[in-house]
């Protein structure tokens, strides 16, 4: 069943989802019950063999879909240069998964510069059909809305190509006073959310504050940003990442409890019925 909008996290299993899944034969499978898409993280650091990638394509149903990453080397080692040999063994290695690849998420480094278009624009280009992406650029002048950011977002346009959308503004807003928050601010980028509207499927990349509630009025906007999308039938990708990302699911959750309320024809996330209920009966 095509759903108008896809809702997923930044990867598909945790230890401390075990008690918020369904049952199912393996996590991939429990997880691709509840959520109809997942970044693949996994790609950026190693890349699976292609046997690995035939038992993720039979765990999952059709209408799921993988955005995986494109691997460290090409992106940030190599900055898109010299990238012809490593894509296509890459791209030959995920061929089970064909049939359920989203746009795979090119991630660039601060370090690739406006001075590094040509090599954005050559690497979409020379892509082999059918593959798509969709590109989160991190270098401040891609921000600034002068030349530059005119630039990319000219050419992402002409290509029909999205930008992520990557909203950290919850995150930064956390008081850094564990390791898990600050590690994530380290990590996270602190960019302006600039939106581009483009001939294709919008990524959404949210990144919440540790504290659940507080993610409501960072997320009542982009309840109303993806209502927008979905009666434009444009069917967004939407991620939602936390500082622990052990408490995505529960931040998912909430995410879909609010939109539940803004468009009553999709119902919430399809949880465990049987949660923990922690200190219920503590002193």
């Amino acid at each position: 069943m095509t759903t108008p909008y896809s809702l997923g996290c930044p990867q598909w299993q945790d230890a401390k989802w075990n008690d918020l899944l369904p049952p199912g034969s393996s996590a991939l499978a429990r997880y691709s019950q509840v959520f109809q898409c997942v970044e693949g993280n996994t790609t950026f650091y190693a890349t699976p063999t292609r046997e690995q990638c035939e038992q993720w394509r039979a765990q999952v149903p059709d209408d799921f879909r993988f955005l995986f990453k494109f691997p460290r080397a090409i992106t940030h080692d190599q900055l898109l240069g010299h990238a012809n040999e490593p894509v296509r063994a890459f791209l030959d290695t995920l061929e089970p998964l064909n049939d359920v690849l989203g746009p795979f998420l090119l991630q660039l480094p601060a370090a690739f510069t406006p001075e590094h278009l040509t090599r954005l624009w050559r690497f979409l280009d020379t892509l082999p059909e059918p593959y798509h992406c969709t590109v989160e650029v991190r270098h401040p002048a891609f921000f600034g809305k002068g030349d530059a950011e005119k630039a990319l977002n000219r050419g992402l346009r002409e290509r029909r190509t999205a930008r992520v959308c990557l909203d950290s503004r919850a995150l930064f807003t956390a008081t850094p006073d564990t390791d898990i928050i600050r590690d994530a601010q380290r990590k996270k980028p602190q960019r302006p959310v600039h939106l581009l509207p483009v001939d294709a499927r919008p990524v959404v990349r949210y990144i919440g504050h540790p504290d659940l509630e507080t993610n409501r009025r960072f997320l009542a906007p982009w309840v109303e940003r993806v209502h927008s999308w979905i009666e434009e039938g444009q069917r967004p990708f939407v991620f939602m990442h936390m500082p622990d990302n052990g408490d995505a699911v529960s931040l998912a959750s909430l995410w879909s409890e609010l939109l539940h309320e803004r468009i009553p024809a999709l119902a919430p996330l399809n949880l465990a019925q049987h949660q923990p209920q922690i200190g219920l009966f503590s002193d």
